[in-house]
């Protein structure tokens, strides 16, 4: 029995010139490998951005082949830590390439999947390879746009991806079924590809499982059905932005993945940017934004969820559908919301202080409210004074098992001087980071 090939690899595309609709990225690429072999580049690495499907390895690849490179991939989703990233790519960038090839290109695929947090000094590995290779080093995201990876964005030039459209995924079904012998109508290609929602590689797998073995197809032979797309805020604000009819707008509100809890500071933040050079536009979209916060309000007091509907219309085509809305570039730049960003950093000390909170309302038979009111205003007191701090900070340790930073995070003292006063009027001196 002969190994089933996939077609997703089968027809990968093997030279630039076979990657369909990314002139712009292939033409930036060329660029970049090619001031790396006069021994100038303006970046050591790049970073091809761009939703999943759309070819971002697939050109890697293919550039690879063009020029005789040999590539060195490591799927920074699977290979986390610093550790074992140094491990893995460091011998590497002072070794020769192997069998023959002119050169090496290293390969970090799916960057954007490393946790900045928990995945231990993943990301600082990275930046500190591409400041070391003697390599070109790729790199792909599916969102490099995240704040967390600005400091990788600034080592690397970013080369964005351009989604591909029913017709760009249609010409390459189309080839496939040429190579492949098989005819297929083109109602059938068409469902296929807008059943992709633009993932080429989605497309090439439906085709593959309705049309491998067969000499005709047609649209009754296919039975994929619309994908239900996870997209990230980047995508859904941008989607909305753009929207020039009230259902296009209002048609993110459809998506599994959309949480409009946290739609409405990433609309917030951006809005004034977005439409910065249009006072009506911004006027316009402020206003319908503050009015679906009112009634979000309305929704939460009476338990009013058949208003529903008219916040979400407020809060997506209320923004899109402004009047002298301005012109707007392809993508638009968004940023991460700063709100969200400051809850982020604080977490761990809101943490803290409702286990402290939590823990003396037990003690001292009192609700939590009466325990923020007066009694943690009451400690913070005590632990700017001489007097009371060292006694108070150890028998806290001691009850809640905390360490001694730990409980000045819960006590919300951090910074605090010695014999400085906790909300007094002496002066305090923040440590970095902190608010």
């Amino acid at each position: 029995m002969s190994r089933r090939i996939p077609w997703v690899e089968k027809y990968r595309p093997r030279k630039l010139s076979e990657v369909v609709n990314q002139d712009e990225a292939k033409k930036a690429l060329l660029d970049w490998i090619n001031s790396w072999e006069k021994g100038k580049p303006n970046r050591r690495a790049v970073l091809l951005a761009g939703p999943p499907g759309i070819g971002k390895t697939t050109l890697a690849y293919a550039l690879a082949n063009e020029k005789g490179y040999e590539v060195l991939e490591l799927n920074a989703s699977d290979v986390r830590t610093g550790e074992r990233i140094r491990q893995v790519i460091g011998g590497s960038m002072k070794m020769g390439s192997l069998f023959g090839f002119r050169g090496r290109i290293i390969l970090f695929d799916e960057v954007d999947g490393l946790n900045v947090r928990e995945d231990k000094g993943g990301l600082a590995a990275i930046i500190e390879l591409i400041r070391e290779s003697t390599w070109p080093i790729i790199m792909t995201a599916n969102n490099p746009w995240d704040p967390k990876f600005r400091e990788l964005r600034d080592e690397a030039e970013v080369i964005q991806l351009k989604p591909l459209n029913e017709d760009d995924i249609m010409t390459i079904l189309r080839r496939i079924c040429n190579n492949e012998g098989i005819k297929c109508e083109e109602d059938a290609l068409k469902l296929i590809a807008e059943s992709s929602g633009g993932d080429v590689r989605a497309a090439i797998n439906d085709l593959q499982a309705v049309a491998e073995g067969k000499k005709v197809v047609t649209k009754d032979d296919v039975t994929v059905t619309e994908r239900a797309h996870q997209f990230d805020m980047f995508k859904v604000l941008d989607k909305v932005f753009h929207a020039r009819r009230f259902d296009e707008a209002r048609s993110v509100t459809f998506l599994p993945s959309f949480d409009w809890e946290n739609y409405y500071p990433w609309a917030l933040d951006n809005v004034p940017s977005v439409y910065a050079k249009s006072v009506d536009a911004l006027s316009d979209a402020l206003d319908n934004l503050s009015l679906s916060d009112v009634v979000r309000g309305r929704i939460v007091k009476t338990q009013g969820w058949e208003l529903m509907p008219y916040m979400l219309e407020l809060m997506t085509a209320g923004i899109a559908l402004v009047r002298n809305k301005p012109p707007l570039a392809r993508f638009v730049r968004l940023s991460f919301p700063e709100r969200i960003r400051l809850m982020a950093r604080t977490r761990e000390s809101r943490q803290l202080r409702d286990a402290l909170i939590n823990r003396l309302r037990i003690e001292l038979h009192a609700s939590s409210s009466e325990v923020s009111l007066y009694y943690m205003p009451l400690l913070r007191l005590m632990a700017g004074s001489d007097l009371f701090k060292k006694k108070l900070l150890e028998r806290l340790m001691r009850v809640l098992g905390y360490s001694m930073d730990s409980v000045e995070r819960a006590l919300g003292i951090e910074g605090v001087g010695e014999g400085g006063e906790a909300g007094g009027g002496a002066e305090r001196k923040p440590k970095k980071g902190s608010r």
